[in-house]
């Protein structure tokens, strides 16, 4: 069997998100967004995640029609038994210095499990970039006329980080902050030929999928930065880059969002010809 097997499954499930309660939503959105991870992961691991009972992963299995979770495991251990070390090595990290008692609740027992947690990530999110989605959403930062970026709560540091490094280019670029409740207002401008940058994660801010909506009905294009192909950001956006992000102690890093960032400006910046060697180019001055 396949990654491509894997893949039939996902495309079958995001058809049917959107009729599935929303327990099995939950299993849906993190079976997707850890695939790779799934040769490693058990049921417990998914219902805690998800916060729902492990009967509910079972339903859910049951419900694309396997017998239970152990079958629907077996698609993805075929597919990708062989490329999980990295993950596998990670999560027999993390549970072996929980279980040793090395990753106590002092300062520096929690920074290192963030690192650790992050380490992760970051090699699963190294080894499965989409070359492909991510020339797609260079193209698109480099065809706009005008740029809007959206993100809320947890994911409006990425947004104004994004927002910031834009800047530095010709383009004019626009952070929807949504001060005072003023998203419409900021976004009224938008249109044909425009693009807006819309980040969100689970659980999704419904003023980022709201701007996405503006952005579409005005016929400017939309890249979406979120963590799933069944998030609200997919639908009708021009480019989707999913990021999976680590962790810990019920927070979740941004730390590949972030990189993504610098990676998507940097790849622009070499498409417009601007000297990153000069630091007044970039802003590199005050960082």
């Amino acid at each position: 069997m396949s990654s491509s097997s894997v893949d039939s499954f996902l495309e079958a499930v995001a058809t049917q998100y959107e009729e599935l309660p929303r327990q099995l939503q939950a299993v849906a959105r993190h079976i997707e967004t850890n695939k790779k991870r799934m040769v490693v992961m058990r049921i417990t691991d998914i219902a805690r995640t998800c916060g729902v009972q492990p009967s509910a992963v079972t339903r859910f299995a049951q419900r694309f029609g396997f017998s239970g979770f152990s079958e629907l495991k077996d698609v993805f251990r075929d597919a990708f038994g062989e490329t999980a070390a990295p993950s596998s090595s990670y999560a027999r990290r993390i549970r072996s210095m929980v279980d040793a008692g090395r990753l106590r609740d002092d300062p520096g027992g929690v920074v290192r499990q963030l690192l650790i947690a992050n380490q992760g990530a970051i090699e699963e999110f190294m080894l499965h970039l989409d070359d492909k989605v991510l020339e797609r959403a260079v193209g698109l930062l480099v065809d706009a006329s005008d740029i809007y970026v959206a993100g809320v709560r947890r994911s409006l540091p990425p947004a104004a980080y994004f927002t910031y490094l834009l800047q530095h280019t010709a383009k004019r670029v626009f952070h929807i902050s949504g001060l005072g409740g003023t998203f419409s207002g900021q976004l009224n401008a938008i249109r044909k030929g425009d693009l807006l940058v819309a980040v969100s994660f689970a659980p999704y801010g419904s003023e980022t999928v709201a701007c996405a909506r503006l952005a579409r009905s005005r016929r400017a294009r939309v890249l979406a930065i979120t963590d799933s192909a069944m998030s609200p950001l997919t639908t009708g956006a021009s480019a989707t880059v999913l990021v999976k992000e680590a962790s810990a102690f019920s927070f979740r890093s941004l730390t590949n969002t972030m990189c993504l960032c610098q990676g998507l400006f940097i790849a622009l910046a070499s498409r417009l010809e601007l000297d990153l060697a000069d630091p007044h180019a970039h802003g590199a001055a005050d960082d």
